[in-house]
Formats: structure tokens, C-alpha cells, sequence
């Protein structure tokens, strides 16, 4: 296969690629970014490529592992050390201790404000919230999936509306 030919049967895959990209990264930019990273590593590899095996299994392959090997890069860079004998965590997020009254007093808030809620709103919201599917939810209340997601949504906008400051 000539170079010409491989890159054409590239370029005509590309497409297939992007959404794979995004459904990895969950970002745009960055999805593009491992799209063209892909592309490169496909035509620097070109001669691994044997004619006859599938293009597009090929590239998601290429593609999942550079994705994966980036992921395995940046957790690795996350976690510095200052060098002391105690090997303290310097990127650590948790800056304070956590107050137990605080959060005691936030949680008797929000569930205040989500028995507050209509109940037309509260039970798909709480069966929501307990991990159940809106297929589930509108199954067992007999509901339409558009007006349970709608309930939802609704509940979310009234309980932020409720609980901010």
C-alpha cells in the first residue's frame, strides 16, 4: 500500500474518530487534540498496519491507548512531594478540617427544603436521587419520561432557589 493510499484511508476515518475522541475526554479541544495526536501516531506507525485488518478498530485502538497513557501521566504529576522526612502532600485539596456542625446544619437545610417541595416534584426527585434510572421513575409512577425528567429538573431549580445564600 502506498503512502498516498494509507493516508487517504486515514483521512476518510477521521470522522469516525471524533466522537470516540469526545466520548474520552468529555472536552472539545481536548478531544481534537487526541483526534490529531491519533492521526500522527497512525501515519508515523504506518508500517505496523497490516492491508486487511479493520482501519477504524486500528485507530480506536491507537486512540484509547494514547488516551490511556495520558491519563496514567497526568495522575502520576499530580502528587508532589516537598522532600521533608515527613513526605507531606503539597497538591493536597483538603485545605481545612471539616466542621461537622456546618455540614449538619447545610444537611437539615436541604432536606428541610426538599420536604418542602410539592409533591408532585419531591417523589421523582427523592427516587432520583436514591440512584434510580428516569426510565425507572416513570415506570413506577405511571408517568411519561418527558414529564419526569421535566419534575426533575423543576425540583433541582426550586431546591437551588431554596438553599442558596
Amino acid at each position: 500500500m502506498s503512502s498516498k493510499e494509507f493516508e487517504n484511508i486515514l483521512i476518510s476515518n477521521v470522522d469516525f474518530l471524533k466522537p470516540f475522541a469526545f466520548t474520552l475526554t468529555k472536552d472539545n479541544e481536548t478531544a481534537k487534540d487526541l483526534t490529531q495526536e491519533t492521526l500522527y501516531r497512525a501515519l508515523a506507525n504506518k508500517e505496523k498496519y497490516h492491508v486487511g485488518t479493520n482501519i477504524k478498530a486500528w485507530m480506536y485502538t491507537i486512540m484509547r491507548n494514547i488516551f490511556i497513557n495520558d491519563y496514567r501521566k497526568k495522575s502520576r504529576q499530580n502528587v508532589v512531594f516537598d522532600g521533608t522526612p515527613n513526605d507531606f502532600l503539597l497538591d493536597h485539596n483538603q485545605g481545612a478540617v471539616s466542621n461537622l456542625a456546618e455540614s449538619g446544619i447545610k444537611h437539615k437545610e436541604i432536606n428541610k427544603a426538599i420536604h418542602d417541595l410539592p409533591d408532585i416534584f419531591k417523589y421523582p426527585f427523592l427516587l432520583y436521587f436514591e440512584g434510580y434510572k428516569y426510565n425507572e421513575i416513570a415506570e413506577y409512577l405511571h408517568e411519561p419520561l418527558g414529564t419526569v425528567k421535566s419534575r426533575i429538573h423543576f425540583a433541582r431549580k426550586l431546591l437551588k432557589s431554596a438553599i442558596s445564600r
